[in-house]
Parts: structure tokens; sequence; C-alpha cells
């Protein structure tokens, strides 16, 4: 059964107009996320962050919350499996929240065109 649905899109001139984009990813990425955004080459840093700022934004509307404890984007990580599938990695408090809402599945789709980036996530208990 579904317990919750979230979307969101990102403008990538938006992101492009950050000044500091380390200290930007610093405040939006886990510590796995950031080790793979510092790795990148610059040409793909903006599409890949644009990618996980809208990633934990549709977790967090799944959710139903928005951005508020334990859904905090330091604790909703998105990694790729070998095939490149997004996998939601809950961290922190917010694994025990999945536990206690009984949410057992998630799913989460990427994708960015040349002008933005989308997201679409599934809980289900």
């Amino acid at each position: 059964m579904i317990f919750g649905i979230g979307t969101d899109v990102v403008s990538l001139s938006r992101l492009k107009k950050i000044d500091d984009m380390e200290r930007f990813a610093k405040k939006i990425l886990s510590e796995k996320e950031l080790s793979i955004f510092t790795n990148l080459i610059e040409s793909k840093k903006i599409t890949y962050m644009a990618k996980q700022f809208a990633g934990k934004e549709a977790v967090s509307k799944a959710f139903g919350t928005g951005m508020s404890s334990p859904v905090m984007f330091q604790n909703i990580e998105i990694l790729r499996d070998d095939n490149g599938k997004p996998i939601l990695n809950a961290l922190n408090d917010l694994k025990k929240l999945l536990a206690d809402l009984g949410i057992t599945k998630s799913h989460v789709s990427l994708s960015d065109e040349k002008n933005y980036a989308i997201a679409f996530a599934i809980l289900e208990i």
C-alpha cells in the first residue's frame, strides 16, 4: 500500500546562480553523496546537485511533511545501484521514522533535461 507520493522539479539555472556550490553541497548532501559530488567533473556537478536536491524534496513530500525534523536533507541519502537506479538510504532519525511508520519500500526516480531536473518518490507500507 502506498504511504505517500512526492515530486519536485528544479531549474538548473537557479542552481547555476549559487555563488558557492561547495558550501551549498555540504548543507544538502550526505557524506557519501558529497564524496561523489567532489569527484565529478565540473560539467556534471550542477545536474548531480539538481537531481539530488529534487530527489530529497520529493522524498520529503512523500512523507507529507516537507523538510522538518527528522525529514531533513542530511538524513535523506540517495545513492545509485550498480545499474544507476536511485536508492533511498535513510540516515539517523529518519531510519527510525521509516520503521515507526511501517514503511518497508521506497522508490525514487531522477531525471534531467537541458534546463530542469525532476524527481519522483513513492513510499510503501
